[in-house]
């Protein structure tokens, strides 16, 4: 019995930490228009918005787990975390 409880708790450590560690999908951009954008997005079923700022290179972070889709102008693009996004005329391009 004793030494299943530190078990259990290191268990649980452990699942917990990967439950946070998968909460949410960041992606960098540089968005080449002088407007900034803002779509809806759903991330495993819960519906957010995302915006990404006019004229500049930044990193921007959905919260959720991935794949997270994004329902641009130019239709609908599907983030796994970890890509480079172009925006150029209102639509976004993976690289």
């Amino acid at each position: 019995m004793k030494t299943r409880l530190p078990l259990a708790a290191l268990a649980a450590c452990l699942l917990a930490s990967t439950t946070a560690w998968a909460a949410a999908v960041t992606v960098r951009y540089y968005n080449r228009d002088s407007r900034d954008y803002t779509w809806a997005a759903v991330c495993s079923g819960v519906k957010t918005r995302v915006t990404f700022g006019k004229s500049q290179t930044a990193s921007v972070t959905i919260q959720g787990s991935g794949p997270c889709t994004v329902q641009t102008d130019g239709g609908p693009v599907v983030l796994k975390g970890g890509e480079n996004l172009d925006i150029k005329n209102g639509r976004i391009l993976i690289q």
